[in-house]
């Protein structure tokens, strides 16, 4: 059984899997479906720990130089290696159009405002 995912990253090897069994040990509950890994726990483990010490460099590059013991132009690729791998999550997506209607609907939006959510404008 495998208890890690350092375990788990190297006996799947970037292969795609599906999870179908999720449980709570502290509520004693168990889910049954189809569940996908998040994206970063689908780079290999080396790319998982190069992206955790990015992060805990707070993104310095000459920080990671330092402390991989590699050039600025190596930190650059691997990292655009790894982006490559990565969806881009949008954090501010577009209004959808029927929220955009309710909301003018209550009052919180004017008719101006309104339009130009609906035309993607911030």
């Amino acid at each position: 059984m495998v208890h890690d995912w350092q375990e788990l990253t190297k006996l799947t090897a970037g292969s795609p899997i599906v999870i179908e069994r999720v449980r709570m040990t502290k509520k004693g509950i168990a889910l049954e479906g189809e569940f996908e890994l998040p994206p970063l726990s689908r780079l290999s483990m080396e790319d998982q720990v190069f992206v955790t010490a990015f992060v805990r460099c707070h993104g310095s590059i000459k920080e990671m130089e330092q402390l991989f013991g590699i050039s600025y132009p190596t930190v650059k690729n691997r990292l655009n290696r790894i982006a490559e791998q990565l969806e881009f999550v949008d954090v501010n997506p577009p209004a959808r159009r029927s929220d955009v209607i309710d909301q003018l609907e209550r009052g919180e939006l004017s008719v101006d405002q309104a339009v130009e959510k609906l035309r993607g404008s911030k």
